[in-house]
């Protein structure tokens, strides 16, 4: 007799147990997620496309579509790559392929990975699993949804400023966006390139840790990467010895909730019962001028970036009798309004006579930040936040305001500003809905994060499958 397969709660390493002992094959286990692909995917709209069996045996997996595949549609959640095949592989998508991963599909994304809720993908918006009226966050909200959702049981997103701790947050799973260098960024679709970070979304830490694995490490095709410490998996039940600071400005910043306040202070309460040294500390400057900051630098860079998509080398071409025409025409039907809102807000920061009074001085405040974050390292080991100030909300409560979206990442952007890396996991629910912790640690921390998420994770014991599907 077959055996029944839990996707809602079977986590990767317990699936890889389960494929090692032969207890499920794996065709068995890809049948069980491709079955609760077809129950939920058209409620929740996780994935942009399917794939057939690749012939990989391990666990599955689902990938951004951010992230290049070989001879798999990469739109970047944008009409203007629609049909865009790949013919090579992204060094992420490589090492997952080369681990025996299978590849369940892409997932849905805000266009250029610009968002914060998912409703600027071109193909419509991800819907979140706790409340389909609520979005999954963004822009990684089909990776994390489909975590979520039992229709894959980890996934990869990208973070430039918050796109996989944010979403992970609203959708209740553990999302690691990793020290900058040490994930290669080849063959993922820019946006900001000094900011654009590859990492895990997973049901718990120890599968985060196990992803993080795989797809970490140098890479001669990315320059910026690096040798990386060996993967410890978590298995401390304490926190004996660690010191954990609480920046204020990061826990009352103005926009927290009261219910997303009450659960991270009963994790920092959690902290100190586990043995932790926890005190409070500032990063004044982090958080008064990391939103802006960013959004110079960001939009700078995507200017930049999305410069090359001109109609001539990538998927969608508009005829026109000139080539200054084609482009014009193709840019004007391939860009969503977030894309062209951020390209036109670069542009203007890199030109010239502005260059130095916009994008010369948010790379000095950059500077600040990160100069403010080491201050605070010499004293503390991990530092802990709300990871979004709110709980998920409405579809369509913010899409006329992107002021009101873009504080969505108020309290993931200045850590992503200094290169750091961020764990966030599940700490309670608010409303009924998922509320994110973030830990923050010096770089190249992430075995001391796993170690602390892994602790907490267990004494806060949250269900992770959404109350409407249990």
């Amino acid at each position: 007799m077959p055996r029944v397969i839990d996707t809602l709660r079977l986590t990767a390493e317990e699936a890889r147990g389960l494929l090692d002992r032969r207890e499920v094959s794996a065709a068995e286990l890809r049948a069980a997620y491709r079955e609760a692909i077809d129950a939920r995917n058209d409620e929740l709209h996780c994935f942009l496309t399917l794939v057939d069996d690749d012939g990989n045996e391990g666990v599955p997996i689902a990938l951004k579509d951010v992230i290049s595949t070989k001879g798999i549609e990469t739109t970047a959640g944008s009409e203007i790559l629609k049909g865009y095949v790949p013919v090579f592989d992204s060094t992420v998508a490589a090492r997952c392929k080369a681990a025996g991963l299978q590849l369940l599909g892409k997932t849905n994304t805000d266009e250029f990975a610009m968002g914060s809720s998912t409703e600027n993908s071109a193909f419509g918006p991800s819907r979140n699993p706790w409340d389909p009226t609520r979005v999954p966050g963004g822009s990684g909200g089909g990776s994390a949804a489909a975590v979520s959702a039992g229709l894959t049981p980890w996934a990869l997103g990208s973070d430039t400023g918050g796109s996989i701790k944010q979403p992970s947050s609203l959708c209740g799973n553990v999302g690691l966006r990793p020290t900058y260098g040490t994930v290669s960024r080849y063959g993922i679709v820019a946006f900001a390139s000094s900011l654009d970070q590859v990492g895990p979304v997973t049901k718990t830490v120890r599968d985060n840790a196990l992803l993080y694995g795989i797809i970490s490490g140098r890479d001669e095709c990315d320059s910026t990467t690096v040798d990386v410490p060996a993967v410890e998996l978590p298995d401390a039940e304490d926190l004996k010895g660690l010191r954990v600071g609480v920046p204020k400005e990061l826990n009352e910043a103005e926009g927290i909730e009261p219910g997303v306040a009450d659960a991270v202070r009963r994790a920092i309460g959690l902290c100190s019962e586990l043995g932790a040294d926890v005190g409070e500390c500032e990063l004044p400057r982090s958080v008064e001028y990391g939103l802006p900051c960013y959004y110079l630098i960001a939009p700078a860079e995507a200017s930049s970036n999305l410069a090359r998509y001109d109609g001539v080398r990538y998927a969608l071409r508009r005829e026109a009798d000139g080539y200054y025409e084609m482009v014009s025409r193709t840019r004007d039907a391939g860009f969503g309004d977030e894309p062209k809102r951020r390209i036109m807000l670069g542009t203007y920061a890199l030109s010239a006579g502005y260059y130095e009074a916009y994008y010369g001085q948010a790379q000095k405040v950059r500077t600040v930040i990160s100069r403010e974050f080491a201050a605070a390292f010499e004293h503390f080991d991990v530092l802990v936040s709300p990871t979004s100030p709110t709980v998920a909300f409405k579809l369509g409560e913010k899409t006329e305001n992107p002021l009101a979206m873009y504080l969505a990442d108020v309290l993931t952007i200045p850590p992503n500003m200094a290169g750091l890396p961020g764990l966030s996991i599940p700490s309670g629910l608010s409303e009924g809905l998922p509320v994110g912790l973030q830990l923050i640690g010096p770089q190249f921390s992430e075995n001391t994060l796993f170690r602390a998420g892994h602790a907490l994770e267990r004494a806060i014991g949250f269900d992770p499958v959404p109350e409407r599907l249990r």
